[in-house]
């Protein structure tokens, strides 16, 4: 019994290690089913999907993106290289963070944390994020009805981000009937464009483009 212990142990690192109701791999993606309430998910070169209707405490990954299904629920999610999509309804009460993905977030999602992406866009669709949005080189588009506390800031690149050769200006759109309570921070030049029917907080940095309909004309 003892050998057989001792080699289950050496494979550990390649398999699920549960401790508790905590779920981490390497090298393979992790499943949550719906309904299901785990605690810690996390992952290295793999995804990790959450289904309909599933709570956990954090998920994150490294090299791989994060997908959760409707009404799911977390108090944190982070990758380094992926996205991440919130499904319909479904709830993260602290941060959702990725360095090199996009975030998307579905109808009704809400992230009462701060939302933030380094090279990545974000986008809201009749969505709420309570602390605020930030990036550096992503565009940001906040949909049609959608509503962020703690306003935004787009920060300039800094250390080997100055290394890039991509001059695109980030492109910011704030949909029609949004709300963006708070100052709207723009510490590099960007491309602004506000539909006639939102309502923004201050602008610092940049220059409010109107636009009227669903969306720019461009």
């Amino acid at each position: 019994m003892r050998r057989i212990l001792l080699a289950l142990g050496l494979t550990l690192p390649f398999a699920a290690a549960a401790s508790g109701n905590d779920i981490s791999k390497v090298n393979s993606s992790v499943h949550v089913e719906a309904g299901q309430q785990v605690g810690d998910v996390s992952t290295v070169n793999g995804s990790v999907h959450i289904d309909e209707g599933a709570s956990l405490d954090k998920a994150s990954t490294v090299n791989g993106s994060i997908d959760f299904g409707d009404k799911a629920q977390a108090n944190k999610i982070g990758t380094v290289n992926g996205g991440i999509q919130l499904g319909a309804a479904s709830h993260v009460a602290g941060p959702v963070s990725t360095t090199n993905g996009s975030v998307r977030l579905a109808q009704g999602a809400d992230v009462s944390g701060h939302l933030s992406t380094v090279n990545g866009s974000i986008g809201l669709k009749a969505a709420h994020v309570g602390s605020g949005i930030g990036t550096v080189n992503g565009d940001i588009n906040i949909g049609a009805g959608s509503h962020v506390e703690g306003g935004i800031l787009v920060d300039k690149p800094g250390g080997w981000f100055n290394l890039s050769t991509n001059n695109r200006l980030p492109h910011v759109v704030i949909g029609p009937h949004a709300v963006v309570q708070g100052t709207l921070e723009f510490r590099r030049d960007v491309v602004l464009q506000v539909s006639d029917s939102a309502q923004i907080g201050p602008v610092k940095g940049a220059t409010p483009v109107k636009f009227s309909g669903d969306a720019p004309a461009n």
